[in-house]
C-alpha cells in the first residue's frame, strides 16, 4: 500500500508484535509504518482481507501520521504499538 505523501506502509500478520523487541527496534530505527494483523481469525487469507477491509478507514488515517508507527489491527479495534 503506497501512502500520502510518500514512504511505504508495511501489513504484516503477527499476532505477537509487541514482544519482538528486535522488529520494533528496527520500525524505530528505519521510521517505518506498519500495520500488524492480530486478530486470531487473520490466520487465512480470507481472515487476513477481513481485518483490512474493516479497519480500511482506520489504516488510511493512520497514514497521515509521521513515521515510526506500528498499529495493531483486528477486525474490531486499531491500537498504536508502544515503540519503547
Amino acid at each position: 500500500m503506497r501512502s500520502r505523501p510518500g514512504g511505504w506502509l508495511i501489513i504484516t500478520r503477527d499476532r505477537h508484535v509487541q514482544e519482538h523487541r528486535l522488529e520494533i527496534a528496527a520500525v524505530r530505527e528505519h521510521r517505518a509504518r506498519m500495520v500488524a494483523l492480530t486478530a486470531a481469525d487473520a490466520g487465512s487469507v480470507f481472515g487476513q482481507l477481513e481485518v483490512v477491509m474493516s479497519r480500511w478507514r482506520n489504516i488510511e488515517r493512520c497514514l497521515t501520521e509521521p513515521p515510526p508507527f506500528i498499529y495493531a489491527a483486528t477486525r474490531t479495534t486499531m491500537r498504536e504499538i508502544p515503540l519503547t
